[in-house]
């Protein structure tokens, strides 16, 4: 079971972070909407309190926290508590999955992916925002995790790791998009959207279903 008692017990601090950040949150956002498909039926596992999940046109999630499940309705979103790794829907499903600074909260990311795969219509994508364990952003959460409650439990990943993850469990045709260049600290302005990664802390991936 993930990591769900900080994110009941602290469900508005952070909601909130995201009004606190909001040049970190919207370049983010810039970079996930470069690869959101714009036709389909989509649902975000892990959709929190559902700010990712709105301005992307998603109506439908994921989510293990309570609170955050509940803020998530308040929002009109259609959530069910669950867990990536046992997804309570029929395969072949969805077009589209999202999973946004999700996977670092997974207990098991390939059994997660493997549910993912089956749930995923032919020529189904999955999306996958996260911030690289390598980048400089990546050490610093790294550095300061035991004293965040959310990070605490956090297992964060690099590019690669995640590529090795998402061949084993049936995916292809990868296409990246990087931001956030520089530290927390001393970005004030978005900022930019760039294919490929190695550069930039936040990664999306986009790979589509392989089919045997």
């Amino acid at each position: 079971m993930p990591p769900v008692e900080p994110f009941d017990k602290y469900t508005m601090e952070y909601d909130s972070w995201f009004e606190r950040h909001f040049i970190i949150y919207q370049s983010e956002l810039l970079a996930v909407k470069k690869v959101i498909p714009f036709a389909g039926k989509g649902i975000e596992i892990g959709i929190g309190s559902g700010r990712f999940a709105i301005p992307l046109g998603i109506n439908c999630g994921i989510e293990p926290s309570l609170k955050m499940s509940q803020l998530a309705a308040k929002r009109k979103l259609s959530v069910i508590k669950g867990v990536g790794e046992a997804i309570p829907f029929a395969d072949e499903t969805f077009d589209f999955v999202l999973l946004v600074t999700t996977i670092c909260f997974l207990d098991d990311v390939e059994r997660t992916l493997k549910e993912i795969h089956r749930i995923l219509r032919r020529d189904g994508c999955i999306i996958i925002g996260f911030v690289d364990k390598k980048s400089k952003i990546g050490k610093q959460y790294q550095k300061n995790k035991h004293s965040n409650v959310f990070y605490r439990d956090a297992r964060f990943y690099s590019t690669h790791d995640i590529l090795v993850h998402l061949n084993k469990t049936g995916f292809s045709q990868f296409v990246f998009y990087q931001t956030l260049f520089n530290n927390l600290d001393v970005i004030n302005q978005i900022e930019a959207v760039k294919s490929g990664y190695g550069d930039g802390s936040f990664v999306v991936i986009k790979a589509k279903k392989s089919i045997a």
